[in-house]
């Protein structure tokens, strides 16, 4: 039979198990989920042994599928969700049962020292960590020095998310370039970790795991891991990459240039370039790319796909229930609501800043908003008004990352939302650029992962085949005049943006 790949995506709500052939064609997929915990203000926890529990569970099922033959497959690799803090002592031993995952922000006191020794404009222009501080590894483990000494004198070593569950499945501990550019102590252009920042932090250059490039094989699978997965030993497991990074190379971003839109619950723009695009003001955020000498720089907003559930779920109680009863999808339906109210719709606008500001706006407190409406608006202008408020704020991410560097003019979009023509439509008039939609969908991850197994096991010589494997199935182009009625509604919503962000700092009191 001929040579497979398996391919993690390692996500914040599940893990999605995807064999492909060697060609790059996805055969199936099997998706499991597990929980994040809220235990206080701030903390958001999963448990690495669930990642290891649900990976195990994802692969038998996987190989119980018909188009499946465990004897066949070559290598596997996992794309995993980034800024990791899992915490190992010098035997491998897991030192905490849960840990802080990317959104996770409790480390707010542990900036202050750091930043009293290390510029903060400096630290971004070396690491291009955009995301506010807190979020980074480094002040993570800070965070256990200050909380949990005891624990934290027995940690050799901190590691990422798919890099535990690299250990799990080789007994190797290491990192790849792209997940180690998360960490709050690495030099985007020196591909390294820097030394001033390790040592401002305090923290051991030990325990930061060697890097190893992301499509280079850490070994074979242990007998234990083999076993538990149903595996031959001599599957060869990647280095893998983090989300970010393994999404680009799945969405084609294997170009200087190429820009991709992830359209999920949080949404973002990437461009993949050559040199990491900074800026002080808006702080995109960049990763080194799973692709040698290539960086991914990211503008994001917080609450796209979320904000457009809660409006679901807030006004469309009864959409929900014919959903249900009729076996469809109720934002297909939602989306045939909002076709019916014109481009502008009717003058109501949409801030979805319902999760809080990133970046691109002046308050990380602002909140989101429906402004303009009158008696006259219907349930359908709303929803669209919804959809054009994502778009646009996404239109402002895309305008401030235009300054950096040139854009191509076609884009492709993954995610659930790129499901919907409407969608697609609203997107190539927001962003006066060509919308495409291919096959891949929402397996970019999983596909960007599976590629970098390909590389890994020889079945590739390189990253080519990404562009064979996209098939475009829709393309929608920017209609002049709806382009126009989006240009003119920028500025007012740019304007809202600021009004609802001025709000947020100066709340009225009770």
């Amino acid at each position: 039979m001929p040579s497979s790949i398996i391919a993690y995506d390692l996500g914040t709500g599940g893990i999605k198990a995807s064999l492909y052939d060697s060609d790059g064609q996805r055969l199936t997929s099997v998706f499991v989920g597990y929980d994040t915990s809220y235990p206080q203000a701030s903390w958001h926890e999963q448990r690495p042994e669930d990642w290891w529990s649900v990976l195990v569970s994802a692969t038998r099922q996987l190989l119980v599928c018909p188009c499946a033959d465990a004897s066949s497959i070559q290598c596997l690799a996992i794309s995993g969700h980034s800024l990791g803090c899992v915490p190992l002592d010098k035997d491998g031993h897991l030192l905490c049962d849960a840990t802080p995952i990317w959104s996770d922000r409790r480390a707010e006191a542990q900036t202050v020292p750091f930043f009293n020794k290390v510029d903060p404009a400096q630290w971004y222009l070396t690491t291009g960590n955009g995301f506010p501080a807190a979020h980074y590894t480094v002040f993570k483990a800070l965070w256990y020095r200050d909380h949990m000494p005891d624990l934290f004198r027995r940690i050799d070593k901190i590691v990422g998310t798919k890099d535990y569950l690299n250990f799990r499945l080789t007994g190797k501990i290491r990192t790849d370039f792209s997940y180690a550019s998360g960490c709050g102590v690495y030099d985007l252009l020196q591909w390294d970790y820097a030394p001033t920042l390790v040592d401002a932090s305090g923290l051991p250059r030990e325990i930061w795991p060697d890097i190893s490039p992301s499509a280079s094989v850490l070994g074979e699978l242990t007998p234990a891991a083999a076993a538990a997965l149903g595996l031959p030993c001599t599957v060869k497991v990647a280095c893998g990459g983090v989300d970010n990074s393994c999404m680009a190379l799945g969405a084609r971003n294997i170009a200087e240039g190429r820009t991709y839109a992830s359209l999920g619950s949080s949404a973002w723009i990437a461009v993949t370039s050559a040199t990491p695009l900074l800026d002080q003001r808006v702080k995109p955020y960049v990763f080194t790319h799973v692709m040698p000498g290539l960086f991914n720089s990211a503008v994001a907003i917080f609450s796209s796909g979320s904000s457009f559930k809660w409006v679901c779920q807030q006004m469309c109680q009864d959409l929900l229930a014919q959903a249900a009863r009729d076996n469809l999808d109720v934002y297909d339906l939602m989306s045939g609501l909002a076709a019916s109210s014109p481009a502008g719709a009717r003058g109501a606008i949409f801030n979805p800043s319902l999760a809080g500001g990133s970046s691109l706006d002046l308050s990380p407190l602002i909140r989101g908003a429906f402004l303009g409406l009158d008696l006259g608006h219907t349930r359908a202008d709303l929803i669209r008004a919804a959809m054009e408020g994502i778009a646009l704020n996404l239109r402002l991410a895309l305008d401030e990352l235009r300054k950096l560097c040139r854009v191509c003019d076609q884009m492709v979009v993954v995610g659930g939302s790129s499901k919907s023509a409407l969608w697609r439509q609203i997107f190539a008039d927001a962003f006066d650029l060509s919308i495409l939609q291919t096959n891949v969908g929402q397996d970019a991850g999983s596909l960007g992962a599976a590629a970098l197994a390909a590389v890994s096991a020889g079945l590739w010589n390189d990253f080519s085949p990404i562009d064979r494997i996209h098939r475009i199935e829709a393309t929608a182009e920017p209609d002049p005049a709806t382009r126009l009625t989006y240009q003119n509604l920028l500025p007012a919503f740019r304007r809202v943006s600021h009004l609802l962000a001025d709000v947020s700092q100066n709340p009225q009191p009770a």
